[in-house]
């Protein structure tokens, strides 16, 4: 083997370990709950915020989600694994906890996120379709084997759930378009 073909294969080899390592996120460690009614999901999460006004903004790490009922608890990293942001929710309101130490509060979970990330990402409607279900006022809605739900549109988001497992989809991609501005947010469970 030449020298120079020699140093093109480590060249490739490095470059696709470090698309390995990038495309790897780092889940937080999994939230787990007490009783019947606790339900815990974990992953690795994009969001994708583009506008006619502006630049097109992106942010993705992984995700520990727990439901115990009336309360729960969003653990939220960036892809290396270091902690952005801890978000509680219970009957009295939601309250974001950022790494810094910093605080934010609201009334509920989709009120804190649209404050916080300046648009609505629909938390409610995550505890919901997290489970695979919708809340009963979904339109459009299509099932495939088993009667498993495929897709839906619920208060302006057309969700997609794919890859179930015994607790629910493994993948939901939620679309929105709203006066201009389109968002993604795809969450992949692993656990």
């Amino acid at each position: 083997m030449t020298r120079r073909l020699f140093a093109r294969r480590v060249i490739q080899a490095g470059a696709a370990g470090l698309l390995l390592l990038l495309g790897a996120c780092a889940v937080p460690p999994r939230l787990v709950g007490h009783g019947a009614a606790a339900f815990s999901r974990s992953g690795r999460f994009a969001v994708n915020v583009s506008s006619n006004s502006g630049e097109p903004r992106a942010v993705q790490g992984g995700f520990s989600w727990l439901d115990e009922g009336g309360n729960q608890r969003l653990d939220l990293a960036n892809p290396l694994g270091s902690t952005l942001a801890r978000v509680d929710v219970t009957p009295a309101g939601a309250v974001l906890l950022r790494a810094d130490g910093t605080r934010e509060f609201a009334q509920d979970a989709d009120a804190l996120v649209a404050q916080v990330v300046g648009g609505p990402i629909p938390v409610d409607g995550l505890r919901t379709w997290l489970r695979g279900r919708t809340d009963g006022r979904a339109r459009d809605l299509k099932t495939g084997a088993g009667g498993k739900i495929e897709s839906f549109l619920e208060n302006g988001w057309a969700v997609r759930l794919a890859n179930y497992d015994a607790m629910g989809p493994r993948l939901l991609v939620l679309r929105r378009a709203d006066a201009g501005t389109r968002i993604v947010v795809r969450l992949v469970i692993d656990s």
